[in-house]
């Protein structure tokens, strides 16, 4: 057991037990569960009904740690509602649009009253009746309205609130914590420093003028209703990253992990020198089971997608934009994962992006190489006794292109596979469809990037209008070629023949004799940085600029056009490692010239799983 599951237990060895049984316990004790089973399937949905209970029951049948004393942790927040909730989430979804993702990003909107505290399962209805009863109590004296102030600093954005109203709330959350700690029997501390609702946090310093632009579209004086609410989390998963499924994994294998879409995974990033390239070890929310998943099947998820509402209380002021029933009380149940969606369309919406054509660079991957497929020796594979091409397998090219010298030049410069080249097609047509405006194509010499690049233009249709120019200095990282020697790539005359749609007047910014064998990652950061800066320079027109490279193509140009710092280079690795074929990066140019961020791509990557080959004689016909 780790220390840090051990010292969990410690915590909660030896409790004295809770009042008698709820009305959603008894019929799950009916139904014959053990009552702390009962309790932690009740907590886990949020005391909802006995429906949901029974469900999470069910799904967590095959849990190794359903029976571990481990209590949930929760928090009192102060959330808003109405029409600044629906302006905080437009901030929200083009912060990190334009931005990227920051430490905000990680919960909804919201003020914190009490930080996260652990109630043992028996005693959270008491943290229920608690929030009733001081809502109540604060009920005429909670401020019609809260003033709010924009504040930014270097890595903080904000609003403060103001000091008269924000003595209220620190009277309510201590009489709330007084309570729980003398009723509940829980540790709780209130919120005393300044009040405030975070718009971004832990961001890069150059992002901050944007971010305080976005900002500022928000009109802090919109009609809100402020709304007092408990929250869970599981306490073992604090420092996990979370991931959502997009597709339905079936395990091949007993140590893998069945995943459906929209299951939401804990990943511990300490924890994964066990899994192979293009896998992590989860443990998945909806079953507690653990197990290798594909990563590629999932995307980033936020950390308060697997908190739990329990309870809220609603305040009821005179501004409040929302009115309600006489019968609808002020404390409601929620026992559902938190959504962040809201329920209504939202109307006469602030602009927050310059819809004007801007300059783009979509950096990508190249499409699927044959060697990924049939390994090193795949030439061997496909030539006759005679040293003629044949295609052994349907994901094979059809014929390669003719080369001066020996076919043997393939090896270190392979082809695309033809699901390589259909994966290139496909992202050129999804380009289209999105309507992106393609005014310069710029690959990597390896002939699987400009055969990628061919092929994204035949898929938006702009083979013959717009011409690739073939750039030496985007050629990946040298120290990664496994002959220690430069590849000796097919010359443009040979490429023109071969029918590619080549620049033939374009001159590189870097000669093929500059490339050097083995070089340090220090140079090839050096290199990539000075060949997208000259690739801007020589790009004026407004559109997008496409440079197909390789995996470790992705950070080193849009970080140095960003202005961000190279990464490490002992996890330069690893990430590249984790770039699918035809990955992308995109970088907008802002309103002021040469400043550019970078934003999420136009169109999706391309996800599917492997086909291996078949032998009918051997699996149909052998016994």
């Amino acid at each position: 057991m780790a220390v840090a599951e051990a010292q969990l237990y410690a915590k909660v060895s030896n409790k004295p037990r809770g009042r008698s049984p709820s009305a959603l316990l008894e019929p799950l004790l009916a139904k014959g569960f053990p009552a702390h089973l009962a309790q932690k399937a009740l907590v886990a949905t949020g005391q909802k009904t006995v429906e949901d209970a029974v469900k999470w029951l069910h799904s967590h049948c095959n849990d190794p740690s359903l029976d571990d004393p481990i209590p949930q942790e929760y928090a009192l927040y102060l959330c808003p509602r109405g029409r600044l909730h629906s302006r905080l989430q437009d901030f929200w979804r083009e912060s990190k649009r334009q931005c990227g993702k920051n430490r905000a990003h990680e919960v909804f909107p919201h003020v914190t009253l009490c930080d996260f505290f652990t109630c043992e399962d028996q005693k959270v209805e008491l943290l229920y009746d608690i929030l009733k009863q001081v809502g109540d109590s604060f009920s005429q004296s909670f401020p019609p309205s809260i003033s709010l102030t924009l504040h930014a600093s270097p890595s903080y954005l904000g609003f403060f609130i103001d000091d008269s109203q924000a003595n209220v709330l620190k009277d309510f959350a201590v009489a709330f914590s007084s309570e729980a700690s003398a009723l509940a029997d829980c540790h709780v501390k209130p919120s005393l420093k300044q009040f405030h609702l975070t718009l971004a946090h832990r961001f890069y310093p150059h992002h901050q003028k944007t971010l305080e632009q976005l900002a500022k579209c928000i009109n802090p004086g919109e009609p809100c209703q402020w709304v007092a609410a408990l929250y869970s989390r599981d306490m073992r998963f604090v420092h996990y990253q979370r991931l959502r499924a997009l597709f339905q994994y079936k395990p091949q294998n007993i140590d893998e992990l069945m995943i459906n879409p929209g299951d939401l995974i804990y990943v511990d990033p300490r924890q994964q020198s066990e899994a192979g390239e293009g896998w992590v070890i989860g443990t998945s929310h909806r079953t507690g089971c653990r197990g290798f998943l594909p990563e590629n099947y999932t995307e980033r998820a936020h950390e308060s997608d697997t908190w739990v509402k329990h309870r809220e209380y609603v305040f009821d002021t005179a501004s409040r934009s929302f009115t309600k029933t006489e019968k609808e009380p002020n404390v409601k149940p929620n026992g559902k994962a938190h959504n962040l969606s809201m329920s209504g369309s939202v109307t006469n919406v602030l602009p927050l992006q310059n819809a004007a054509l801007r300059r783009g660079v979509l950096v990508m991957r190249h499409g699927e190489r044959v060697d990924q497929v049939f390994g090193k020796s795949w030439l061997q594979q496909c030539l006759t006794a005679d040293g003629k091409y044949y295609r052994a397998d349907l994901n094979f090219p059809s014929s390669l292109p003719r080369q001066k010298d020996s076919m043997k030049q393939f090896e270190c410069d392979p082809p695309l596979s033809c699901c390589g080249i259909f994966q290139s097609r496909l992202i050129g047509e999804a380009l289209l469809d999105q309507e992106v405006t393609v005014s310069y194509m710029y690959s990597s010499p390896a002939l699987r990037c400009v055969q990628t690049a061919q092929h994204v233009l035949q898929g938006l249709k702009l083979n013959q209008k717009v011409r690739i120019r073939v750039e030496p200095g985007l050629f990946e990282w040298t120290n990664w070629e496994a002959s220690r020697a430069i590849p000796k790539f097919m010359t443009v005359a040979e490429l023109v023949e071969a029918s590619y749609d080549i620049d033939t007047s374009y001159r590189g910014n870097f000669p093929l004799s500059s490339l050097v064998p083995s070089e340090s990652y220090e140079d090839y950061v050096s290199r990539s940085s000075a060949v997208i800066k000259q690739i801007i320079s020589a790009c004026p027109c407004k559109g997008v600029i496409l440079i197909v490279g390789h995996g470790s193509s992705l950070a080193p140009l849009t970080r140095a056009l960003t202005g961000l710092p190279s990464r490490d280079s002992r996890d330069f690795a690893q990430m590249v490692q984790k770039i699918p074929a035809l990955g992308m990066c995109f970088c907008e140019e802002q309103k002021e010239e040469n400043k550019w961020q970078m934003v999420s791509p136009p169109v999706k990557t391309l996800t599917h799983g492997a086909n291996t080959a078949f032998n009918w004689r051997n699996a149909i016909m052998e016994d």
